[in-house]
């Protein structure tokens, strides 16, 4: 198991595990599956590469890498096999559904709610009454944001595994440089009275369909029904609505995120 430090305590594993040479241990003949659970684009990139060119097969959360750089894995994994559906929702099966049982179907439309922070932040400002900067600030202290606080909330990471769900449901390839993105740090408490006085709720959500132009894809705080599915997603919850000419509409809710909903996804 490769680490950023050694010595941290890890209750139940041995410590002789553990080494901070991530390059040796994906390149060692002995392993056949390599668990990359790093994100970001580098060093997860390089390593991925090398155990895809030697024919090992690859399990990844790493949506980023999976949406800035499909291309040069794809072409690799011909080699071995790539798992990823923990890259997307966690441990709520959607990439897997869509992929296999739902493919006679012709998808139509996808609307997502893919980024649990964001949905906290601003159903949290809606039942409280409290302002977005109070909110953030709450969602820092409670562990929700990461170090970059803007891959959440600037709409990056949603919009990382909306491309994703894009190349799956329309037969493309994932195309991140295209999404067109806005994030929640302009929402007012203000905008969210007044979308509550019409019977809406804001969301970010993403939407991706084909048009006459191609595919169109775009993230962007959106308002929707209070009574739709995904009006009433609460907290940190995430969901996909699916629709297809074959299925009508379908709708995948889950945790997005966390621990125990990543691993189960992982281990599978």
């Amino acid at each position: 198991i490769s680490v950023a430090h050694v010595d941290r305590p890890r209750q139940g594993l041995d410590s002789r595990l553990f080494t901070t040479d991530s390059a040796a241990l994906v390149s060692r003949p002995d392993v056949d599956i390599v668990v990359e659970l790093m994100g970001g684009i580098d060093p997860a990139r390089e390593l991925i590469l090398t155990a895809l060119r030697s024919g090992k097969s690859v399990v990844t959360a790493n949506k980023a890498l999976l949406a800035e750089r499909w291309d040069e894995l794809r072409e690799h994994a011909l080699n071995g096999k790539l798992y990823y559906e923990a890259s997307v929702m966690a441990g709520t099966p959607v990439i897997g559904p869509m992929s296999t049982v739902l493919r006679a179907s012709t998808f139509t439309r996808l609307q997502a709610v893919l980024n649990g922070t964001c949905n906290y932040i601003l159903t949290r400002m809606q039942s409280a009454g409290l302002p977005y900067e109070t909110v953030f600030e709450e969602a820092r202290q409670l562990g929700y944001l990461e170090a970059d606080p803007t891959l959440a909330v600037g709409g990056i990471d949603a919009s990382h595994k909306l491309a994703i769900l894009a190349a799956i449901a329309f037969g493309t390839r994932p195309t991140f440089d295209a999404v067109e993105i806005e994030g929640i740090e302009r929402v007012s408490i203000d905008d969210i009275r007044r979308a509550a006085d019409m019977g809406y709720r804001i969301k970010l959500l993403g939407v991706a369909q084909m048009t006459a132009r191609g595919l169109e894809q775009r993230m962007s705080p959106c308002l929707v029904p209070c009574d739709s599915p995904l009006g009433q997603l609460e907290g940190g919850t995430n969901m996909v609505v699916i629709e297809g000419d074959a299925v009508g509409q379908l709708v995948l809710r889950g945790p997005g995120a966390g621990e125990g909903p990543t691993a189960s996804a992982v281990l599978s």
